[in-house]
Formats: C-alpha cells, sequence, structure tokens
C-alpha cells in the first residue's frame, strides 16, 4: 500500500537526512520514478522533503523537522523498539508484521527519543533460553495462534510423554503461553484444562466449530493454576552434594536451570570434610531439583566429580542404574 511507503520513506530519510533516489529504491523494493513521486507527495502532504541533482545529491529530509503524531516518550519508545519478546513473535509467525509496524511508528517518533531506542537496542540482548537446551521446533505455532484467536476448536496430533506415536485429541485452546524459552498450549479437554507442549504437536488442524471458552477467562490465572498443580504434583528431591572444585561451575548451571520453583541450587553450604582423602575440602551444595529422575541423571552424568552425602534412596538409585549400565557396555 503506498501509505505503508511513504511511511517507510519518511522514517529512511530521517534516519539517513540524505539518501540517492537509486537507494532509496532498492530500500523500498519500487523504481526511482515511484520514489520521485512519492517524494512530491509528502512535499504535498506539507513534509518538508526535496530532491538535490548533482553529485552529492539525493532525496533530502530538511534538518531538524519533527512530528511527535506518535506522542511517544523516549522511555515509551526505547520499551517498544527493544521489546525483548521478538523472538516470541516471530514464532507466533507475526515477525515481519512487527518489523512493518515499528517502521511505521518510527517516522512518527521524535528524533531523539528514536535515537535512544536505538542505543537500549544496541546494548541489550535477551535470551530466554536455559543453559544447555536447544532451542524447540514449534512449527505450528502460527496455527494455533490463529484458532486462539478467532476461537476455533482445534484437532491436535499429539506426542505426549510415554506415546511412541501421536494421539489425536480434540481441544478447545484458551491461548498460547511462553515459559522459559518453551510454549505451552493451554486448552480444555473434556472439561478439564491441560497445558501441552507446542513442541510435541506433530499436526493442528482448525474444526469448523466453536471453541467452548469460559466468558471471564483469566489466561495468566489459569497458567498459574495448571503450573501450580503440576509442581506440587511432581514434588520436590532435595538432597546435599559435595563438588569438584573444577566442575563447580558447571553443576551449578545445570543445577541451576532444573531447580524447583523458588530454590537455588547455587547455595554452597560449606566445605566436605569427608574422611575420603579426594573428595575433602570440596564445596557442598544444597540442591532441590523438580524431579527425582532429574536428580539420577545430573548426578550420574558428572560421575566422579561429585559425592553425594545424604538421601539413601537417591544414592541406591544412582548405584542402581550405574550397575546397569556397566552390565551393558563392560
Amino acid at each position: 500500500m503506498r501509505a505503508d511507503r511513504l511511511l517507510q520513506l519518511l522514517y529512511l530519510l530521517r534516519r539517513h537526512g540524505r539518501l540517492p533516489a537509486r537507494r532509496l529504491a532498492e530500500l523500498l523494493e519500487v523504481s526511482e520514478r515511484t520514489v520521485l513521486r512519492d517524494m512530491e507527495a509528502l512535499s504535498a502532504a506539507g513534509v518538508p522533503v526535496y530532491c538535490e541533482q548533482g553529485r552529492g545529491g539525493g532525496c533530502v529530509l530538511m534538518e531538524g523537522w519533527e512530528t511527535a503524531v506518535s506522542g511517544l516518550s523516549a522511555e515509551e519508545a526505547q520499551a517498544l523498539f527493544a521489546w525483548s519478546s521478538r523472538a516470541a513473535v516471530t514464532d507466533l509467525g507475526l515477525g515481519p508484521q512487527l518489523a512493518t509496524a515499528l517502521t511505521k511508528l518510527a517516522a512518527t517518533v521524535p528524533q531523539p527519543a528514536l535515537e535512544r531506542a536505538d542505543a537500549l537496542a544496541a546494548v541489550v540482548v535477551v535470551d530466554r533460553r536455559r543453559w544447555f537446551a536447544a532451542a524447540e521446533e514449534v512449527p505450528m505455532l502460527p496455527e494455533l495462534r490463529d484458532a486462539a484467536v478467532r476461537h476455533r476448536r482445534v484437532l491436535l496430533s499429539y506426542k505426549g510423554m510415554g506415546d511412541e506415536d501421536p494421539k489425536e485429541r480434540t481441544v478447545d485452546p484458551y491461548g498460547l503461553v511462553e515459559n522459559a524459552g518453551r510454549w505451552y498450549l493451554l486448552a480444555a479437554r473434556d472439561s478439564e484444562v491441560r497445558s501441552y507442549r507446542v513442541s510435541r504437536i506433530a499436526a493442528a488442524t482448525l474444526l469448523d466449530e466453536p471453541a467452548l471458552i469460559p466468558v471471564d477467562l483469566d489466561l495468566t490465572a489459569e497458567w498459574d493454576r495448571v503450573r501450580s498443580r503440576f509442581e506440587s504434583s511432581e514434588g520436590a528431591t532435595v538432597f546435599t552434594v559435595a563438588v569438584d572444585p573444577v566442575a563447580l561451575q558447571r553443576f551449578r548451571l545445570i543445577a541451576g536451570s532444573q531447580a524447583s520453583s523458588g530454590t537455588s541450587a547455587e547455595t554452597i553450604v560449606g566445605r566436605s570434610v569427608s574422611g575420603n582423602a579426594t573428595t575433602a575440602d570440596w564445596p557442598v551444595l544444597r540442591v532441590s531439583l523438580r524431579a527425582h529422575e532429574a536428580a539420577v541423571s545430573l548426578l550420574l552424568g558428572f560421575g566422579g566429580q561429585i559425592r553425594l552425602l545424604d538421601s539413601p534412596l537417591l544414592r541406591q538409585d544412582m548405584i542402581d542404574r550405574a550397575q546397569a549400565a556397566l552390565a551393558i557396555h563392560a
């Protein structure tokens, strides 16, 4: 649309002050003739733009011209242009739309505010991925976003924990939740609200049926209930471990990413006083993980670089798992 292009042209001139028509044509993906017509349209609308001929000429926006149509303050501009959830918008299939929206807005933001927004964006990077965790593939996310916005029932092909193959489920989508780099679909099935990890959804088909959504739905509150129910059902596994100083930083990173809600896996509670010369004076940590299996896997993964100081049940499970591995690989 021409109105979009005019805003993009104005934005480019505000950023650069002067650009050759040829370069503007490349950036806007139009002809030089179209750029010159757009310059005439902006001038007719009262924007102080003009064209200069010859070497060093080009399309020019009068220096110092400002428009405050948006009414944004410098801090508001920073909040928008350095928004930390751009990756989430891309996952939702709206990345290009966000870029064009910000470009349009930038054409109306006062220049000092725009400069401060650029300055913040240059010094802030937000990475919500957990350490040692690969980014999840969520190709079905745009379809799920569409279903939630349109309040349409969805047929999912979903591979739950323990399933060998995906199974079909018809759900009423309440909304989408991004939690620490992982996307979840919050939906009702058989009158029960459940969460579905989007990376495990193999296919999603919008049905020609309206979704049954509570009139007073509060998605944030509903997610909090589902999360609390899940965490309380899992139960935390708490144990004390002495860690080889060489592996201490890596242990804290991995254990910290799996720590149960409201706890820390990084608290050093003292030093080992074991009679074992190898582990004497190792830092001692008190750790709380979300699940027993996670604790077994974590501790076995560090081999001789850790020593479990309590939790007989956890120790026995480690021994059994290690002996089973030896029996197969010896």
